[in-house]
């Protein structure tokens, strides 16, 4: 059966499942930016759909329903499995709500995947709530779960990659698998969730409605900061540009899609794929804007002119610091001089530009800090980030932290760095002021009273407000 082929199983008699998300705490150290739609769980619905389960999804962290709501949207359903998407910042909420489900449907199965129990699978399991944990990518992982506990898999859980549980011996967990073809996940159920809550523009792009879209899985780099290997593995593997193709011209006719945020780290890491893809886009003529991510020693002049011509229109790169001594420290393995070059090529190929920087990195000074500011200033991008340094759990930062005793706990598990010089209150000062700094300079306050207009500019000015991502 094609991957995105409309012929579907019957509906199981007892395959409901409802997925969902929780929120961070609001008074916690996680940024809160605009809320974009939860893609991951997105794809692992339409798996489920595809395996033939009724499936309902609620996106919490942006319906922001008390749990005795849930509670009865749990009732009303009667879903034999419930699963939720945890990260290390929404770890508390997915407890609370796990327990809450418990108290009115005792029978029914926590399922709990994302980046949280992929990293830390055994701390999910110390809660008697949540039944099982999916590491790494659900879609294969949670179908044949969900399909052994509906009793359509005889197999045993054990057999299945992916998924921990608990035993009369410990906690069981099975490695997971990588899906290598990736044509064979269908398009995200987007049609389980209410688009028209979510605000649908992309801030580096003017055309409107824009959406998000992931199309690879997979990092060869190793950056200490980032332990995304660890969920999608160290190999980039994509989805083929024809399938990305497909994707896009669904959107565009279901959903009125005229701009794209393409939110993977290494957009142009696959230089033969990503030609072939805007070589597509140019032959299909797709009336299209997109924004991509990617680092600053992946792009060249051939790459960004043929990009430029198929739509792309602002590039964002993860810079992190203007120190070339703590761009070795942390293991990103780029120079000062390739981000001058990449930023350089990108303006002359017309295409805009996003950064992103980092602030209180593992033995960073404030004089680091204060060269990161004057480099951000002189590659004058179109946008600026300056993000306060946060280690979560099992990257490398992470550990050596745990090891220095140099860290401020924010919370159960998420760590900032602490030094002589600065703690995590200093760091948000310094944030605010290199903010300040880089932004209220005449040429980036010229930059965007041409990009925004005068109107929206001064009415920004007035209330104070600032339009974000919340992607970085």
């Amino acid at each position: 059966m094609p991957a995105n082929s409309s012929t579907k199983l019957p509906i199981l008699s007892n395959g409901r499942i409802l997925l969902m998300t929780t929120a961070p705490p609001e008074n916690g150290a996680w940024y809160l930016g605009k809320r974009l739609p939860p893609i991951g769980l997105m794809y692992v619905a339409a798996a489920l759909e595809k395996a033939g389960f009724e499936v309902q999804m609620l996106d919490n962290y942006l319906m922001k329903k008390p749990v005795q709501e849930v509670q009865q949207i749990v009732t009303g359903f009667d879903p034999k499995i419930v699963g939720i998407t945890c990260g290390s910042a929404t770890y508390p909420r997915c407890i609370e709500t796990s327990k809450a489900i418990k108290q009115v449907k005792p029978d029914c199965k926590i399922v709990v995947g994302g980046w949280h129990a992929s990293y830390m699978p055994d701390s999910l399991l110390a809660n008697p709530e949540v039944d099982y944990v999916v590491m790494g990518e659900g879609e294969r992982a949670i179908t044949q779960l969900a399909q052994h506990l509906t009793g359509g898999n005889p197999a045993g859980v054990g057999s299945i990659a992916g998924v921990a549980y608990r035993s009369g011996e410990g906690n069981v967990k099975n490695p997971p698998k990588f899906i290598e073809d990736m044509d064979e996940i269908p398009y995200p159920a987007r049609h389980l969730l209410p688009l028209e809550l979510y605000d649908r523009t992309i801030e580096f792009l003017d055309a409107k409605p824009a959406d998000v879209m992931s199309i690879s899985r997979g990092c060869v780099f190793n950056c200490g900061f980032c332990e995304t290997r660890k969920l999608w593995g160290n190999m980039c593997r994509a989805f083929s540009p024809k399938r990305v193709i497909g994707e896009i011209q669904d959107l565009m006719e279901k959903y009125g899609t005229r701009g794209i945020y393409f939110i993977n780290d290494n957009f142009t890491l696959r230089k033969e794929e990503t030609v072939e893809l805007c070589n597509l886009m140019i032959e299909h003529k797709l009336d299209l804007e997109w924004v991509c991510d990617t680092r600053v020693d992946l792009v060249n002049q051939e790459l960004l002119a043929l990009m430029s011509k198929a739509g792309c229109r602002t590039i964002w790169f993860g810079v992190e610091s203007g120190s070339e001594r703590i761009l070795k420290r942390i293991g990103r393995n780029t120079t000062l001089q390739q981000a001058e070059a990449a930023f350089k090529l990108c303006k002359k190929n017309g295409i805009k530009v996003a950064c992103s920087f980092m602030l209180g990195l593992p033995d960073e000074t404030l004089k680091d800090m204060e060269a990161t500011l004057r480099f951000a200033k002189k590659l004058d991008p179109d946008w600026c980030q300056f993000n306060t340094f946060i280690a979560y759990p099992d990257s490398k930062l992470y550990n050596e932290l745990l090891q220095s005793g140099n860290y401020l706990k924010l919370d159960e598990f998420l760590l900032s760095v602490k030094t002589p010089e600065y703690d995590y209150e200093t760091l948000q000062t310094i944030q605010k002021r290199f903010f300040k700094d880089f932004h209220m300079s005449p040429r980036q306050i010229l930059k965007r009273v041409k990009r925004e207009g005068p109107l929206n500019f001064a009415k920004r000015r007035i209330t104070g407000t600032q339009k974000t991502s919340g992607i970085a």
